[in-house]
């Protein structure tokens, strides 16, 4: 029964990703890049310095802090592991196509993002939500199409995610010689369990505070650790690029075995590693108090730049420039363990699992931030102290249970779950996006006023009232 799950899970996710979700993804990333004039480019000196702003009320969460959990998401287990599945099976083009995911959804991150702070509502507490749920609501007047987002959305990032997250974590402790397979796993995933699950029971606001702590620092010294190995290691850089472009435009064996290329899998862990149309850090960016949401669009934007074109590529230059050819049997945290130990020897397995324990626990975090945003949605307020309760400590059990997955199937839960959620939001912001496209030259309109950019939904020709915040 077991075999014959993972086996209709693994066709599934090959027809969900060959040919519909490609197609999509690049799509609307390139349909985005050009209606905002490329704004990748044009404003990314720009989304840097609005992320440095103070919320316009003290005390609410800043662009810093929601910036911080968007990326917990993002920078997670992926950005190792992810990274490293890709390469040793796709081979090295993959890191080109994890690339073009990144620039093209850089606009898309920005139509989201944007979106959700329009149409975002305010709490007792004054403080704002919000997500694609929600602008699906209000904007397409559609709560079913809400609530089947809210569904797909909490099934992916408190169940396929999480495990994925969980999976992956244990599976770097099996280069030590107490790694036991039958039993290694369940023990780490119980000790995760319960270290979440304490965590999470805080609320909210400890999530903020315990990612915005992590995150800078755990990113910081991976990147540091990176660029050491390849400043060592600089001679193989030319023919590593080299590799990387040859292999990226190889459509003959692209073509021949889709489901097996680098294409493919430099786009499914390049989408599950920077997140951008999945439709989950808008959650994040809605929470923000900002005076214009197109500020928050350019945090998020940023975001999955720093994702994918700074941390992935950390991973795949300092494995690749090691001298180990990627090979099948390497794939996932192996591989980048025996990359790192060419320079640092038996620090560099330790290493590596430090730094998949901080990335894996500020993205369980960040993923339950999103799925309690998603229940207050489908139960039309905060569900009751109870029930999250229940609910919380059933999220650290899957958590549990995902740890002693094989690899092949921790995968293809997780990419079938995000496909179905960028399947539902894409199509959405697609519908949507000329909102976000005149909120952003309203922004660039008032900036160059030499104004401080202040939203006002007239201003962009909307219904005033409709809109819950921005009056």
């Amino acid at each position: 029964m077991g075999e014959l799950f993972g086996n209709l899970i693994g066709s599934l996710s090959g027809v969900l990703y060959y040919p519909i979700l490609i197609i999509v993804l690049i799509a609307a990333g390139l349909y985005f890049t050009v209606r905002t004039g490329f704004l990748q480019l044009r404003l990314l000196k720009e989304s840097i310095s609005v992320v440095t702003e103070k919320p316009t009320e003290e005390g609410a969460v800043s662009s810093f802090q929601a910036l911080m959990v968007s990326t917990a998401s993002r920078v997670g287990t992926g950005n190792i592991v992810g990274v490293s599945t890709a390469i040793c099976l796709g081979g090295y083009g993959a890191v080109f196509w994890m690339w073009l995911i990144a620039i093209v959804g850089g606009a898309t991150a920005f139509v989201e993002s944007t979106l959700a702070q329009i149409y975002k509502r305010r709490d007792a507490n004054g403080d704002s939500y919000g997500g694609p749920a929600y602008y699906i609501e209000t904007a397409l007047k559609s709560r079913a199409v809400g609530v089947l987002f809210a569904v797909a959305l909490i099934l992916t990032y408190a169940g396929g995610f999480n495990m994925l997250a969980a999976f992956n974590l244990q599976s770097t402790f099996a280069v030590y010689d107490f790694y036991n397979p039958s039993v290694t796993p369940w023990i780490i995933g119980a000790v995760l369990a319960v270290i979440t699950a304490w965590c999470i029971l805080g609320g909210g606001r400890r999530i903020i505070m315990v990612t915005s702590t992590l995150v800078p620092f755990m990113g910081a010294i991976y990147v540091i650790v990176a660029i050491i190995m390849m400043v060592i290691n600089a001679g193989n850089l030319p023919t590593i690029f080299g590799r990387i472009f040859q292999d990226a435009f190889d459509f003959q064996a692209i073509f021949a075995g889709v489901a097996g290329s680098s294409m493919m899998y430099g786009i499914k862990r390049g989408l599950y590693s920077n997140e951008a149309g999945v439709g989950s850090a808008p959650n994040a960016a809605a929470a923000a108090d900002v005076s214009h949401p197109a500020k928050q669009g350019l945090v998020q934007m940023l975001s999955v730049f720093l994702d994918t074109l700074i941390i992935c590529s950390a991973t795949a230059f300092m494995s690749l420039s090691s001298g180990i050819e990627p090979l099948a049997e390497y794939a996932g945290a192996p591989y980048v363990q025996m990359s790192l130990s060419t320079v640092f020897g038996n620090f560099g397995p330790i290493f590596i699992t430090v730094a998949m324990v901080l990335f894996a626990f500020t993205t369980l975090l960040g993923n339950l931030y999103y799925v309690d945003n998603n229940l207050a949605f489908i139960n039309k307020k905060v569900p009751s102290k109870s029930f999250m309760t229940g609910f919380r400590i059933l999220a650290s059990f899957v958590i549990f249970i995902g740890a002693g997955l094989s690899m092949g199937l921790a995968w293809d839960i997780a990419d079938v779950l995000m496909a179905i959620m960028c399947l539902i939001n894409i199509p959405v912001i697609i519908i949507l996006g000329k909102v976000a496209i005149n909120s952003l030259r309203d922004y660039e309109e008032q900036k160059r006023a030499g104004k401080n950019p202040v939203f006002k939904g007239a201003s962009i020709g909307l219904d005033e009232s409709h809109l819950e915040y921005w009056k």
